[in-house]
């Protein structure tokens, strides 16, 4: 794993639920969002959205900013781009290893 394991295994986690991902991509597209907002969006309740919000929050894949009375979440992608280069580099592991198999296996025929 990258150098913080116990944080990508957060944002795993956190990406294991559709409706948090369902959530990621709505403030993506809405470039930052309150979770009342973004209660208008899916079909659960904003007290839901807060929860799973915190979650995200917990794995820092978003940050909330208060703007007035309003609490403002934003996308945070870095630890998506750690997540993803760990999953990208554990792939081309295997890729090697199956090529070195596939290479081994036809040589001896």
């Amino acid at each position: 794993m990258t150098l913080d394991k116990e944080q990508d295994e957060k944002v795993l986690a956190a990406l294991a639920d559709p409706t948090r991902r369902q959530l990621l991509d709505i403030l993506a597209a809405y470039e930052g969002a309150s979770a009342t907002t973004l209660a208008t969006q899916v079909t659960i309740s904003r007290q839901a959205v807060v929860k799973h919000l915190s979650v995200l929050e917990k794995a820092r894949l978003v940050s909330c900013d208060r703007v007035g009375r309003e609490i403002r979440y934003t996308v945070c992608t870095q630890p998506l781009e750690s997540t993803a280069q760990w999953m990208a580099n554990l792939a081309n592991d295997w890729n090697r290893k199956l090529k070195s198999i596939k290479h081994r296996a036809e040589t001896d025929e």
